[in-house]
């Protein structure tokens, strides 16, 4: 394998009915930052079935280029077919980068082209970087239960790969002046020799807690004591209009649903505020949360990790803290006639 061959960043632009996936908008926005330092072009690459009117979405958030794979069988994803179709692209263009979201269909995908292409993958990457003189992808995650991040390299093998958890990385800001080049690629599939069909499709419609989109989130950790306590968290969300998570510990011991933990096996969050009350800030929660806007750490240990990422901290007992700013927030409620303004 010549790595001279292979040039460029590619990000996998996902999409499902027609709309984008918002992870692949931050990719492209980590993806540009990595083909400037490399001076080589950022592409998207696009799967699906009449996915025309996406191609100039993915150039306004910062791509070069746009390659594209239209096909009916692409409608739905599914590994085979677009496993298919990205091979086409990236045998025939040799990208030396390749991004993927952390998603169930980007985890998915990537692991199959990787096994194909005979080259190295990264996991729920949080961090990217380039070392620039050797062309080297830096793909850091955290390691050993989150104890310690590592930096993974893929040397010998190309391209290089890594998927990369939603919400980590920013999006940029759409410019719609921006032009770029939209290359359409041929694909021979038939339904008929397609080993799996999708028969339906069935839209989770269950109301869960949704603490990627949240604007506010109380978090609360084992340092509450107990369930009855945690409470405290519950009537603190309640007041100000937040949505309520919890660290690993929290789950675990039954006080909150796996869909609300925060951190390295939960959910990623960037909220405008993040409340981190009663937990200590170990790296693998941090990871979690620490792209929020402004951050309120309340702990009664003063040499708590958490005040280290923290904007503002509070050191002190929650049980004492938490009903003070509760009685606050309520009386703010009354002044202003019962909304609270977080712009």
């Amino acid at each position: 394998m010549n790595l001279d061959d292979y040039r460029g960043v590619w990000i996998f632009i996902e999409q499902n009915d027609g709309k984008i996936e918002g992870v692949s908008l931050e990719l492209l926005g980590a993806g540009r930052k990595l083909a400037d330092k490399l001076q080589v072009p950022l592409s998207g690459f696009l799967l699906g079935s009449e996915i025309k009117s996406l191609a100039n979405q993915v150039i306004t958030y910062g791509a070069d280029q746009v390659y594209m794979v239209d096909h009916p069988v692409l409608k739905n994803y599914r590994t085979e077919s677009y496993m298919k179709g990205v091979m086409l692209l990236a045998e025939k263009y040799k990208p030396e980068i390749i991004l993927y979201g952390a998603t169930p269909n980007g985890k998915d995908l990537a692991s199959a082209v990787a096994t194909d292409l005979n080259t190295g993958l990264t996991a729920d990457t949080t961090m990217l970087d380039v070392d620039v003189d050797n062309r080297l992808l830096e793909a850091s995650r955290p390691a050993f239960g989150g104890n310690i991040m590592a930096t993974i390299l893929c040397k010998k093998h190309r391209p290089q790969m890594a998927t990369v958890r939603p919400k980590v990385m920013k999006a940029l800001e759409p410019d719609t002046a921006r032009l770029g080049k939209i290359i359409e690629e041929k694909i021979s599939l038939k339904e008929e020799d397609m080993r799996t069909k999708v028969l339906r499709i069935v839209n989770d419609v269950t109301k869960k807690a949704n603490l990627a989109d949240a604007h506010v989130i109380v978090c609360g950790g084992k340092g509450m004591g107990d369930l009855q306590n945690f409470q405290l968290i519950h009537e603190l969300a309640d007041t100000i209009g937040a949505s309520v998570g919890g660290t690993r510990d929290v789950v675990e011991a039954g006080w909150l649903p796996h869909e609300q933990q925060v951190g390295q096996t939960g959910e990623t969050v960037t909220p405008k505020i993040y409340f981190a009350i009663g937990l200590s800030g170990a790296i693998q929660h941090v990871v979690g949360m620490k792209n929020s806007e402004f951050i309120i750490a309340i702990n009664k240990d003063p040499n708590a990790p958490i005040f280290d990422v923290a904007t503002y901290g509070i050191v002190g007992d929650a049980m004492e803290i938490i009903p003070k700013l509760i009685e606050q927030f309520k009386q703010l409620r009354t002044e202003k006639g019962g909304e609270i303004s977080y712009a």
